[in-house]
């Protein structure tokens, strides 16, 4: 065992070491070798050192080199150095943390970095946590939570009667709400389209004079960070205009809601406090290993009532927080450690400038862009910037190339009408050298002459 893990630590982290030098994406060679993984189940087993050399010498060169410096296809970070060990440490653990009483040292942990988090992002110290595994299910368990509320509110209990015959809820969503926030309101039975959509502003924001009278049993689904442009829906306007009506406030803040944390973005993130439940990402802007989110909710007792499960067998405790009260799963693995250590190694101060620096590597892009003549679509507050190189054709020529060239990795898109090349800059191992040698390929690929 003592072998095996050491060879495959030596081989993680000499893949994280020549991350630097070789291009972001695979080379075809590389993914078409994948090809030999291909064959029908041995009869016998293989010896797990030759399993684990066959992993790193196949699958490595196929990877995208997201853990890197220079990729900036999707708001997604590499792993910070102490969370990507917690996240060894916690695999050896092997904890499966959703009673207290059973995996004391991991539901602690977790406790604590929910309450780190509760005071980074100025909300309520008593409001429910769920750490879960991505921003879909974080709005899952947040929604699931007003479902309850709201319903309860109207004399019913979703939990033990269904929605067959419940109060209808009415979910009002702004028109450039995410897809996984659709998907959450599918999987709850409250419908991906059976939706009120708010017409949005040039940026994206909702447009709080647009929003619906209010009636009955309702949700609101605002946005803090819109995928495209980064843009924030005006969170005060909108939660005064829903409490007013008794209508609950949910903010899918997969990115966004860590404007809150530093102090050049933290107007962007007006009212969010003011809200009912939010949803974030941990393994985008907080930087540890995929995947893990958290679904906060500031009526815990909601949160608890629609998640919480209970058997004889189960050894529950109620002198301490069961993580298995709170989130949709039994069985889940420890993914508060990471979090508490990324926590703990970055302090308030690391997390702030975390977000300072990557907005302000995201606005030199966009004054490169500018510089060389190409259009910035958004408003670059905080750490989105889409560009485009003309028309659509052209742009997508760009898009390809560049992530052919290999010195980094952008995405496409299409906003409001408007073909884009989307850069998404949010890993803690960006570096200033970085933006700079990725903007000049850009400019190189899109056109010679705009090169610097």
């Amino acid at each position: 065992m003592r072998e095996l893990l050491e060879t495959t630590a030596q081989r993680a982290i000499s893949y994280l070491e020549t991350l630097e030098t070789r291009g972001v994406a695979p080379t075809p060679e590389a993914v078409a070798k994948l090809a030999t993984l291909d064959q029908p189940l041995n009869e016998f087993g293989t010896p797990p050192e030759q399993v684990i050399r066959i992993l790193d010498e196949v699958c490595s060169p196929a990877t995208m080199a997201m853990a890197g410096p220079r990729f900036f296809g999707f708001v997604l970070g590499g792993s910070l150095p102490a969370a990507l060990g917690a996240n060894w440490l916690a695999s050896a653990w092997d904890q499966n943390t959703g009673l207290h009483n059973s995996t004391p040292a991991t539901a602690e942990i977790e406790r604590i970095a929910l309450t780190w988090l509760l005071d980074l992002f100025k909300l309520p110290p008593a409001c429910g946590g769920a750490f879960v595994t991505g921003a879909t299910m974080a709005n899952f368990s947040a929604l699931a939570a007003a479902r309850h509320a709201v319903l309860e509110r109207a004399g019913w209990n979703v939990e033990t009667d269904g929605l067959f015959g419940a109060p209808p809820i009415t979910v009002i969503v702004g028109d450039e709400g995410h897809p996984t926030l659709f998907k959450a309101l599918g999987l709850l039975g409250l419908g991906r389209k059976r939706v009120a959509r708010v017409p949005v502003d040039s940026q994206g924001r909702m447009r709080a004079d647009s929003i619906p009278a209010i009636s009955g049993p309702t949700i609101i689904c605002a946005q803090s960070g819109n995928v495209n442009t980064g843009a924030f829906d005006p969170l005060t306007e909108i939660c005064q205009q829903a409490h007013d009506a008794g209508a609950w406030v949910h903010v899918d803040g997969a990115f966004g809601l860590w404007a809150i944390t530093a102090p050049s973005t933290l107007h962007l993130a007006k009212g969010i406090p003011d809200a009912d439940s939010w949803a974030t990402d941990f393994h985008k802007w907080l930087n540890v290993p995929y995947d893990s989110g958290l679904a906060l909710v500031r009526d815990a007792d909601a949160l608890r009532s629609a998640m919480a499960v209970s058997a004889d067998y189960l050894p529950t405790s109620t002198d301490f927080r069961n993580p298995s009260d709170f989130t949709p799963e039994l069985s889940r693995r420890a993914r508060g450690v990471e979090v508490w250590a990324a926590l703990r190694s970055l302090g308030r101060q690391g997390v702030s400038e975390l977000i300072e620096r990557n907005c302000r590597q995201a606005r030199r892009f966009a004054e490169g862009f500018q510089s060389a003549g190409f259009e910035v679509l958004n408003e670059v507050e905080l750490n989105q910037v889409l560009v485009t190189f003309g028309d659509a054709a052209t742009t997508n020529r760009v898009i390809s190339e560049i992530q052919r060239e290999g010195t980094c990795w952008c995405g496409g898109t299409v906003w409001q009408g408007q073909t884009a090349m989307r850069v998404s800059v949010s890993s803690w191992a960006t570096t200033d050298e970085d933006v700079e040698r990725s903007l000049e390929a850009i400019l190189r690929v899109a056109h010679p002459q705009a090169a610097r």
